[in-house]
């Protein structure tokens, strides 16, 4: 009987689509403009809350407590993903996007070492780590919550708006901190200038709170209430029953992560201290390929839907085991053609992912353990690889003298991850596991 259900096709509203599709990468965008802030105003971060010394030194702690949050991301995915299953993706969803546009706002606030002394650094860490906490439970709901609302053959053009978001909320922290470091002086920006994004976090929390409360919550979800299939320990049913998937999902979002974090969160750092770039110039440079990353998103989302996921994550972790260290030795030349080569393949490389990756991770679970089963083994994997990723590299570059060390790190998570890449299988236009068929509602003649 249930096979028979899940082969009928349920109708979704395109208009609905598109709401929940706003509500989820308006959190995304909260979430890593959150995230984006602090990579780019590091330095700044560096000079307020650790004794004068080493400028290198600082900013390595500052990576390091950037890296903190990550220690507590798998826990908040441990209980806040296997809730989200049990009571509902809305409910944890509103919950994360408060929690982490708080802790930014609070982080805008704090005292600084002149101040309090090693107290700031402190406060610093409990601000991240509640952050870290409440991020643990966003990205695998808001994904989960695209993918269960999108039609089955346009579920990689929707999901790719989650990571829309994700850039956006990068080029609105990018440009912001830009705007910023033009308008006032080095002195009032190493002050309070470098305040001002984290006190924007707050309003921006309250506007994804606005726009998710007002979408009921998602037809996967409901209609595993009305058949009474919740389950009651998502967090067990998910470790005994589905700790393959898991397993997957952690090699993917490996090679991923590193990716990410290298390319979006270091790179304005590895552009200032390691090249001696100005703080401007590199920001603009970051800009700009950030730009280019939102304009083929959406095109590399849909295309997913044509040729598959898989063809397109098999050709970026190839491309980033042949080519990342090469684009970092362009970097690394210091000029102008080198740096804008660079960063084109890089993100030409890493787009191939922000667009599969929110719809494949998805269809890796059942929907009674979707939202568990994706934050358990994302943010295991992220905590890890990631969030650790700019301490690492910076550290790399400072002890071996070599400006390209990043792109060796590419290219050793790359193939660390090439298994993962071959096991995964293909879920282009095919139902989400434990759902029946999804399709667009025809248009009123």
């Amino acid at each position: 009987m249930a096979t028979q259900e899940h082969q009928q096709a349920h109708e979704v509203d395109e208009r609905t689509v598109r709401k929940a599709v706003g509500a989820a990468a308006m959190g995304n965008l909260v979430e890593w403009f959150d995230y984006g802030i602090y990579s780019y105003v590091a330095i700044y971060i560096a000079m307020s809350f650790f004794p004068g010394g080493d400028e290198s030194a600082n900013v390595a702690l500052t990576f390091a407590l950037f890296a903190v949050a990550y220690l507590v991301r798998p826990l908040g995915g441990m209980i806040l993903g296997p809730l989200g299953d049990r009571v509902g993706r809305k409910r944890v969803l509103a919950l994360t996007i408060v929690v982490m546009s708080a802790a930014s706002f609070a982080i805008g606030l704090l005292p600084t070492f002149g101040a309090v002394g090693w107290l700031a650094p402190i406060l610093l860490v409990v601000a991240r780590l509640v952050q870290g906490f409440a991020t643990g439970g966003e990205y695998g709901g808001a994904a989960a919550f695209i993918a269960e609302y999108a039609p089955d053959k346009r579920r990689g053009f929707y999901c790719s708006f989650l990571e829309f978001g994700t850039t956006g909320g990068f080029v609105l922290a990018a440009g912001l901190v830009t705007v910023l470091q033009l308008g006032l002086s080095p002195e009032a920006m190493a002050s309070w200038g470098w305040r001002i994004p984290f006190l924007i976090a707050g309003p921006l929390g309250l506007v994804g709170l606005y726009l998710r409360s007002k979408l009921e919550d998602t037809p996967a979800f409901r209609e595993l209430e009305e058949r009474h299939q919740v389950s009651e320990s998502p967090l067990k049913d998910t470790l005994v029953h589905h700790w393959r998937p898991v397993l997957v999902c952690m090699g993917l979002v490996l090679f991923y992560n590193v990716a990410v974090y290298t390319i979006l969160f270091y790179m304005p750092t590895y552009l200032q201290t390691t090249l001696g770039l100005a703080e401007t110039p590199a920001l603009l440079y970051i800009l700009g390929m950030m730009l280019m990353i939102m304009f083929v998103i959406i095109p590399v989302g849909a295309l997913s839907d044509r040729i598959g996921r898989k063809p397109l994550i098999v050709a970026a972790c190839i491309g980033f085991i042949v080519l990342g260290y090469p684009a970092f030795m362009l970097l690394a030349l210091g000029t102008v053609t080198g740096t804008v080569a660079g960063l084109v393949v890089l993100g030409l490389l890493l787009v191939m992912l922000l667009g599969t990756m929110s719809a494949t991770l998805p269809a890796l679970f059942a929907t009674d353990v979707r939202y568990g089963g994706f934050s358990i083994g994302y943010n295991l994997s992220t905590s890890i690889f990631g969030g650790t990723a700019p301490f690492v590299l910076e550290t790399l570059v400072i002890s071996t003298g070599n400006n390209a060390m990043p792109g060796i790190y590419l290219v050793v998570a790359s193939v660390i991850s090439m298994a993962a890449v071959i096991a995964v299988a293909e879920s282009a236009r095919k139902p989400l596991p434990g759902t029946s068929a999804a399709v667009l509602r025809a248009a009123p003649a």
